[in-house]
């Protein structure tokens, strides 16, 4: 048994590099929503270093608020905007002499596309554009999984282990208090019954259905450290390897 464990990085928060020790796909900040060049840099340096899967993590123009202030973008723009975070990044990626994975959308980009079927259609001809061999990161389930699969663009699913969710299977917004999940413990027991079973216990007690192949830990709060080493300690000893999943079409 095996999942593959992401981290949003390249942020400027402070554990960049002990997280790098401990996943197995770094989803790097394109500098919009948060970071700079030079935090881009040293994670892409410190991800090769482990043999971490190096993915871009876009947002929309959004850095008062994070990239979490939700956004109508037209096409061009969404066009734009994508382009040059991809092309950022993948110019840092490939001056350290590798190449991009895949493309994990950031904060209320992430959230919209896994909602609203336009903009799922609309970011997956972006991401074809640029590079028609990555692979697209989302929500399991999701309107941004449907849109790839549609046109055979390989697709990662994704659960999450420091979020909560509604019965409707997507994730709860940070304006809810229950949100954030702050007990390594309860994460630990998200993580286990999304692999384990197969479903995610949402805020009302529901079972909902959820097939993933990644999980992922927000770089960015206080817990992902301790999150991380608490998730490879019980993955270890449930004989749960952690590595990166080829994409499924």
């Amino acid at each position: 048994m095996h999942i593959d464990l992401n981290a949003d990085l390249g942020e400027g928060a402070a554990h960049d590099r002990e997280l790098l020790t401990l996943v197995s796909s770094a989803s790097i900040s394109c500098g919009v929503h948060a970071g700079d060049a030079d935090t881009m840099a040293a994670a892409i340096r410190q991800a090769l270093a482990h043999g971490v899967r190096i993915g871009a993590h876009p947002s929309f123009p959004d850095r008062e608020h994070g990239g979490r202030a939700p956004m109508q973008l037209g096409f061009a723009s969404l066009r734009n905007h994508l382009l040059y975070q991809l092309g950022a990044l993948d110019a840092l990626v490939r001056a350290q002499g590798t190449r991009l994975a895949y493309v994990k959308p950031h904060g209320a980009l992430y959230n919209q596309a896994a909602a609203e079927r336009q903009l799922a259609e609309d970011l997956v001809l972006v991401v074809q554009e640029f590079d028609p061999q990555l692979a697209l990161l989302g929500l399991a389930g999701g309107e941004l999984d449907y849109a790839a699969r549609q046109v055979g663009l390989r697709f990662i699913p994704e659960a999450f282990v420091d979020r909560r969710y509604s019965p409707a299977g997507s994730l709860l917004p940070r304006s809810d208090p229950r949100a954030l999940l702050h007990d390594p413990q309860e994460a630990l027991a998200q993580a286990l019954e999304i692999i384990t079973e197969g479903f995610v216990t949402a805020v009302d007690g529901s079972r909902v259905p959820v097939q993933a192949q990644s999980l992922c830990l927000h770089g960015d709060t206080p817990e992902a450290l301790l999150f991380a080493r608490t998730l490879r300690a019980a993955f270890d000893d449930a004989g749960i390897a952690i590595r990166s999943s080829p994409p499924c079409a």
